[in-house]
């Protein structure tokens, strides 16, 4: 009796951080504030044959003694970080439903809280941002720290990575975005608290306490803000307009000029985190969670289709 009020307890206290697809696009992992991960298998949950099991996770385990505040996939691996941590998870393994050993990414290295983490392609490293207000650059073939980006005053919320250029972009807690060049760094401040950011070469999108904005990269100017209530946790490009969840139960539909479309209601009421899976055309699906044990599958961006659930 006093296991299955924890376990409620536990259920209405419930956050998802931080949600990633696999390589192959039948799969989802998300990570919650307990330091669990759990894989839904995608395949079962899209099938017409689905029932209510096939929204419930595949697999369950405990990744991390604190929350998980980020997930990243590679080819083959599931990355994991909480606080001062980093952990990797084989895909192949995760798959077959089975807990494997992490290989531990971090020597060292500390760094409270770890909230963002994106992968550069042009060298294959590792960008962490978090906690103690520096950007890490790991080798993931060595397994080591290579370098230190000195700049914020305060936490990371958020990077991305313009590949074409090879820049890193961050934003954080002091209200400063940067973009951080192999020979310079550029550090325009747009606002305060800065906790939501993603580009696609030309083109910026940022937003957290300041308005959401669409910023051109080769100007550094804004050419559109988006009236949207509350403060944005994260957002996407998608086709000809923006995807975007923060305060507020609703997924935001929003045009590049800056009107908002449409507004899409959720079962969390105050959302975190968004993904889209690219990674398989058969299970192309927006997921979206939050404040709740439940993480919102759309098959159609117009409406929620059904929930996962932990």
């Amino acid at each position: 009796m006093n296991n299955i009020v924890f376990l409620t307890f536990q259920l209405l206290h419930m956050s998802v951080f931080s949600q990633s697809f696999s390589p192959c696009g039948r799969f989802l992992a998300a990570a919650n504030n307990y330091g669990e991960i759990a894989l839904f298998s995608l395949s079962s949950a899209l099938s017409p044959d689905a029932t209510e099991l096939s929204q419930k996770p595949i697999l369950t385990f405990t990744a991390h003694e604190g929350p998980v505040f980020c997930l990243l996939s590679t080819d083959s691996q599931l990355l994991s970080a909480g606080n001062g941590e980093i952990s990797a998870w084989s895909w192949a393994e995760l798959i077959k439903k089975a807990y494997c050993y992490p290989s531990l990414l971090r020597s060292s290295l500390e760094i409270p809280e770890i909230n963002a983490m994106v992968i550069n392609p042009r060298d294959n490293s590792l960008i962490v941002g978090g906690g103690d207000n520096n950007i890490h650059v790991m080798d993931l073939e060595q397994g080591n720290f290579k370098s230190v980006l000195h700049g914020h005053t305060d936490y990371i919320h958020c990077l991305s990575i313009r590949e074409r250029e090879g820049e890193i972009l961050s934003g954080g807690e002091d209200g400063a975005v940067r973009i951080w060049g192999e020979q310079s760094c550029a550090r325009p401040q747009y606002g305060k608290w800065i906790s939501c950011l993603t580009t696609d070469s030309d083109w910026m999108l940022c937003g957290g306490g300041p308005s959401l904005s669409l910023w051109h990269l080769r100007s550094l100017s804004p050419t559109s803000i988006f009236s949207l209530p509350g403060c944005q946790r994260q957002a996407t490009f998608y086709q000809d307009m923006i995807l975007t969840v923060g305060e507020g139960p609703c997924v935001s539909h929003c045009l590049l000029g800056g009107d908002v479309k449409a507004q899409i209601p959720c079962t969390p009421q105050s959302l975190n985190t968004l993904a889209l899976n690219t990674n398989s055309t058969e299970h192309r699906v927006l997921t979206v969670g939050g404040s709740s044990d439940h993480i919102d599958v759309f098959t159609n961006l117009s409406y929620r289709a059904f929930s996962l659930s932990f």
